[in-house]
């Protein structure tokens, strides 16, 4: 059993995929965490850290927690960290793509990548691990799986966006595929 500290069921989901079952992930929910727990540092490891302090704090639980963001080269790596919330705080991904190929139409350079950091607090230590997945934003969106920007984004060595990929693919090669296989291998050494 892992906390993590998301409300996020899709991103659980995601994590127990790759985790391949061996081991139930509990959310925010599942512990009876209700309360909204603000993101507000400036950096990606920041609020992973805050996410994850705070569940010990409040919870007592050991738990990790992640942040990722969108970096985009032509936009100066935006939407960054501010990626969930880039349209507006409705946290709406059909809102995020609109404005993110919107502020995209004019430019030639559309390399981006996804950069997950996770942080794992446990046993009194606080770590930090980062995956990282190069591509490219597409033109329009295109595919139905996925979620936030997975119809927008293409992954280096690929013709397809994550939407298109499917979960097999994408929970083998994603940004947060590499940092919880990091986070696997960090928990069967403990």
């Amino acid at each position: 059993m892992l906390v993590f500290a998301t409300n996020n069921a899709h991103k659980a989901r995601e994590i127990e995929q790759i985790l391949g079952g061996a081991y139930r992930i509990l959310t925010l929910k599942d512990i009876g965490c209700l309360e909204e727990i603000e993101e507000t540092e400036p950096t990606l490891e920041g609020n992973a850290l805050l996410k994850a302090r705070y569940v010990k704090e409040k919870y007592g639980y050991d738990c990790f927690s992640e942040d990722t963001g969108l970096e985009v080269e032509a936009l100066d790596g935006a939407p960054g960290v501010y990626t969930a919330r880039y349209a507006g705080d409705a946290k709406d991904p059909e809102g995020n793509m609109a404005l993110l190929l919107a502020n995209l139409a004019d430019k030639e350079n559309r390399r981006a990548r996804f950069r997950t950091i996770i942080a794992l607090v446990s046993d009194g230590k606080e770590v930090l691990i980062e995956g990282i997945c190069p591509g490219r934003i597409a033109p329009t969106r295109s595919g139905a799986g996925g979620f936030g920007y997975d119809p927008v984004f293409i992954p280096d060595g690929y013709d397809q966006t994550f939407a298109e990929l499917g979960d097999a693919v994408k929970n083998r090669i994603s940004h947060r595929a590499i940092a919880t296989e990091k986070l696997r291998e960090m928990l069967r050494k403990a």
